[in-house]
């Protein structure tokens, strides 16, 4: 299995992972590069997914995200997943000094999979900041074959 590695961002790396994400999309559909498409609206949130025979789950961190604050729209190909959040006001405005590193805002990251989804049997759970999404496979039969009649 190959690994997600992130990349600082600067233009010629995110240049070059859009450019490998449309070839990936367009010619190799292997799991797992496909799934990792990133979103260019917002900002995109860290996934850990895994596949098993017959679901994939979907680690996602939230952290300072509450669950009304998270939509998740799911088709039988991809998941969509749109969280935003909020800027914290304190207030206390006397300090002489400060600087934060956090991430206020609109998140949103789009993960297509190269088996369809049961929509009806997926979940979704927020403890501690992680969004577990367990999104079973939906099981076709491919056993079933059915005789083509040539027309005239």
């Amino acid at each position: 299995m190959k690994y997600l590695i992130k990349k600082p961002d600067t233009f010629l790396n995110t240049l070059n992972d859009d450019i490998n994400a449309i070839l990936q999309k367009s010619f190799d559909n292997i799991f797992p590069e496909y799934i990792f498409h990133k979103e260019l609206n917002g900002m995109a949130m860290p996934v850990d997914v895994k596949e098993y025979d017959d679901s994939f789950v979907l680690k996602v961190e939230l952290p300072g995200v509450n669950k009304e604050d998270i939509n998740i729209d799911i088709n039988k190909s991809y998941v969509k997943i749109e969280a935003n959040k909020s800027y914290e006001n304190e207030e206390n405005n006397k300090h002489k000094y400060h600087k934060s590193e956090f991430r206020y805002g609109n998140y949103s990251r789009t993960l297509y999979f190269p088996y369809e989804i049961d929509i009806e049997k997926s979940t979704a759970d927020l403890k501690k900041g992680i969004l577990v999404l367990k999104l079973p496979k939906l099981h076709t039969d491919d056993k079933e074959t059915k005789k083509l009649e040539i027309k005239d």
